[in-house]
């Protein structure tokens, strides 16, 4: 006669299977989400307590996390060199720019990646005549997979109109301005192919980060050079 009751240690690893499937689920997503959010709840609690970080602020630039949590004091900002980098206070970014990137050689760009933000080898560099340099990087979830810069434009999508954007370059600081933001479809290659009357600087990453879906662009123009 066939027993309907189910046995107690075949359930029992049932269970254990269940969970340990439910736990990997869960870490995956932290794993994968995790830095996203983070970033997100860091930007959140840097705009409720009116929080900037600033190029020109007084102080020591190497502020714990504990100490950032407990300041609303400016959070000076030291750029990682002036040969060649992009520093955007509003959303904490400062990092390298390796040049001369290719952007249909896979291996190439994903490697550069590694080491900071790629300049697109058919742009210009900056420059106060009409030019485009055009500036991609990483929106992504996988960082263990793309390295230290994986992130570094998961908040591209937060810099509003006239918000500056700095690139050091051969010791000047030239700051642009926010003058647009749009999303282009995956390839769209127009961004880096457009005729420019005036020097501007291109932004461009994933959208939504993670995929390859479209593409987040902002686009802005040189307003100073110091």
């Amino acid at each position: 006669m066939y027993n309907k009751d189910v046995n107690p240690a075949h359930k029992k690893k049932l269970l254990n299977l269940s969970n340990l499937l439910i736990f990997l689920g869960v870490l995956f997503l932290l794993l994968s989400f995790g830095p996203l959010i983070i970033q997100e709840a860091w930007y959140f609690v840097r705009e409720l307590k009116g929080q900037e970080y600033s190029l020109t602020a007084k102080g020591n630039e190497k502020v714990s996390v504990f100490g950032e949590l407990l300041t609303k004091n400016p959070i000076r900002v030291v750029p990682v060199n002036k040969d060649f980098s992009i520093v955007i206070e509003k959303i904490g970014v400062n990092a390298p720019i390796v040049a001369n990137v290719s952007t249909v050689d896979e291996k190439q760009y994903k490697e550069a990646l590694k080491s900071g933000i790629a300049h697109a080898i058919s742009s210009d560099y900056p420059t106060t005549s009409p030019s485009n340099v055009y500036l991609f990087a990483h929106a992504s979830l996988n960082f263990w997979a793309l390295g230290k810069y994986s992130a570094v434009f998961n908040l591209l999508r937060k810099l509003n109109y006239k918000d500056k954007i700095h690139i050091f370059y051969e010791q000047r600081d030239y700051v642009y301005e926010v003058v647009n933001k749009e999303i282009v479809k995956g390839w769209n290659t127009n961004p880096i192919k457009r005729a420019v009357i005036e020097p501007i600087l291109t932004l461009q990453t994933c959208d939504p980060p993670g995929t390859t879906i479209n593409r987040f662009v902002v686009t802005a123009k040189l307003i100073s050079l110091n």
